[in-house]
């Protein structure tokens, strides 16, 4: 089965300096990475997204900004195809979905930030498209939320989608199980 790496929107703004910092988005971008290597080594396609925020009042990825650049841990190569986006679901007034099918793409494996957003969108309407997808949670990130005045942990929301996506949507595992299973 033909199978392609998604790396969703792991970008500048995500981490420490940027302006809209993720937890542990370093050390997913790492996670990110080994399988990225992977992927190369064995002479995979590898699609980076790269989402552009639009809103005249943005306040992180915007153009033109050192913010929005895709970070150097999983920096693109020129051979490598790069969409860019500005909705959650990187199908969405993309070009993805045409790029995956002219390699005849059936199975994507999904990594990047954040978690309860654009992995999320992304592996749903994947799904909902017919790709068999595996969500590597630990080449994922997300930040805390809150709700009703309640502070949710970033760790919390992070295992609640990735245990929601686990259910339907996609096989959900580390990037060292996916490695030894590939």
């Amino acid at each position: 089965m033909n199978k392609a790496l998604l790396i969703i929107d792991i970008q500048n703004d995500y981490f420490e300096k940027g302006k809209n910092p993720l937890v542990n988005s370093n050390e997913a971008s790492l996670k990110a990475k080994e399988v990225l290597t992977h992927f190369r080594k064995n002479k995979l396609p590898v699609f980076h997204i790269q989402h552009i925020n639009t809103k005249k009042d943005a306040t992180f990825f915007v153009c033109d900004t050192k913010g929005v650049n895709i970070h150097e841990n999983v920096a693109p190569l020129s051979s490598e195809v790069v969409i860019k986006k500005n909705f959650p679901n990187s199908f969405l007034k993309t070009k993805l979905k045409e790029e995956l099918e002219k390699k005849d793409i059936k199975e994507l494996v999904i990594c990047g930030m954040m978690s309860h957003m654009c992995i999320d969108s992304t592996t749903r309407a994947a799904f909902d498209l017919a790709y068999k997808c595996t969500v590597l949670s630990d080449a994922c990130a997300t930040k805390d939320l809150e709700f009703l005045g309640e502070k949710i942990p970033a760790k919390t929301v992070h295992n609640s989608y990735m245990a929601a996506l686990k259910t339907v949507f996609s096989q959900v595992i580390s990037v060292k199980e996916y490695i030894n299973q590939s």
